[in-house]
């Protein structure tokens, strides 16, 4: 979807004039949506906290991530093991997965 949008700015979400949010417009736009959908218990921030755990989930490491979503390294560590990673039953599969073929080799 992203590769087919029209690039009118270095950053993926613009403005209506094709400039880099703020962080208080985006905060702006972020609750007018939210209300319009009828999203309730959910911030702006949340965006970020998914971006960590999807960037993680597909092999990033932390700087990585620090690095695409403005966090410092112990805070995407934060997010990863008090908020996210912990209630993923694919990595707990992936971890199990890995053992068993480590045992397979030895």
């Amino acid at each position: 979807m992203l590769d087919a949008t029209p690039r009118v700015a270095v950053t993926i979400c613009a403005t209506s004039r094709k400039t880099a949010f703020t962080n208080d417009g985006f905060r702006a736009s972020f609750t007018k949506t939210k209300d319009a959908a009828m999203i309730k218990g959910k911030t702006f921030h949340d965006l970020r906290g998914t971006a960590v755990t999807r960037l993680a989930l597909a092999g990033c490491t932390v700087p990585e991530i620090g690095t695409i979503t403005g966090h410092d390294l112990k805070t995407v560590e934060t997010i990863l093991s008090r908020h996210y990673l912990s209630r993923d039953n694919a990595l707990g599969e992936s971890a199990i997965s890995k053992l068993d073929q480590h045992r397979g080799r030895t």
